[in-house]
């Protein structure tokens, strides 16, 4: 075993990483993925949640060096409190340009984020979770946030409902919804207008009046994926806030052995660079 109490002279040992490379090919982005850390999210109703997130981190890479220092991303994590707040997301990135020499730098945080709700007839309350990122990047100075929420939805079918002698086929499905901002937007507010555009939101916790109340409301408002898309983003169109948008939906279609998919994403900005506070 080598001994631990023996100093090892740095500058010894080769650094690999900052050979020079020959083939002369710039990379894009190179870094680390599926990092687990703490982050601190705001929460409308509660101010604060603590979760925990799964990290990409990257910066790009000159064509001259031959690899880049895996380590100092996550030296730049640590150097953090014992939890990341989102109002520390753009000093890391700082941080990342200046430890590693890099031009651009990106960081991705996927994430659960947990709102409480109540059933709809007995107001029993559960806990339902949902699937949040934060995606951020900085290009020199200039510096981008886009915000992530994907929501799952009941959705029924208006053809099968209008041909149907007995019911109509519904199902799940996901509706994923990215903004860019210049002040503050709630991720419950999201949730909440996707809620509102599909035929029916889910629960954790159903009682027998409460499966009656949702099955019926479904019923009663049918839905496309296309109808999806244009309910949400006639919502996001009411937010003053909100600067540029990309909403998907997916229905995991309970008759056929396919999904629906739709897409409706706003002007792309000028630069690709919007700055968003967060």
């Amino acid at each position: 075993m080598p001994d631990k109490s023996t100093m090892i002279d740095k500058s010894v040992l080769p650094d690999t990483q900052n050979l020079k490379d020959p083939r002369n090919i710039a990379i894009d982005k190179v870094g680390v993925k599926e990092l687990k850390y703490p982050i601190a999210v705001k929460d409308k109703e509660n101010y604060i949640q603590h979760t925990v997130a799964t990290i990409s981190m990257t910066v790009d890479l000159p064509k001259e060096f031959k690899g880049t220092h895996m380590s100092r991303f996550v030296e730049v994590l640590q150097c953090k409190d014992r939890e990341i707040h989102v109002d520390s997301v753009d000093k890391i990135l700082k941080d990342m340009q200046k430890k590693l020499n890099a031009t651009a730098s990106h960081i991705e945080m996927e994430f659960p984020f947990f709102r409480s709700k109540k059933a709809p007839v007995t107001q029993k309350e559960s806990l339902i979770d949902y699937k949040a990122k934060f995606h951020a990047a900085r290009n020199n100075d200039a510096k981008d946030f886009v915000l992530t929420v994907v929501v799952p939805v009941t959705t029924l079918c208006p053809c099968s409902k209008s041909i149907a002698k007995y019911g109509a086929h519904n199902q799940r499905g996901e509706v994923t919804v990215s903004v860019r901002f210049n002040d503050t937007v709630w991720i419950e507010d999201l949730i909440s207008l996707v809620e509102e555009s599909a035929s029916s939101e889910l629960y954790s916790l159903l009682k027998r009046e409460d499966e009656k109340f949702v099955t019926e409301r479904a019923y009663e408002n049918p839905v496309f994926v296309e109808d999806l898309v244009r309910n949400v983003v006639l919502k996001l169109k009411e937010m003053p806030h909100i600067t540029w948008y990309s909403v998907e939906a997916e229905n995991f279609e309970s008759i056929h052995n396919h999904n629906a998919y739709a897409l409706i994403e706003s002007h792309k900005p000028l630069n690709g660079y919007i700055i968003s506070r967060y």
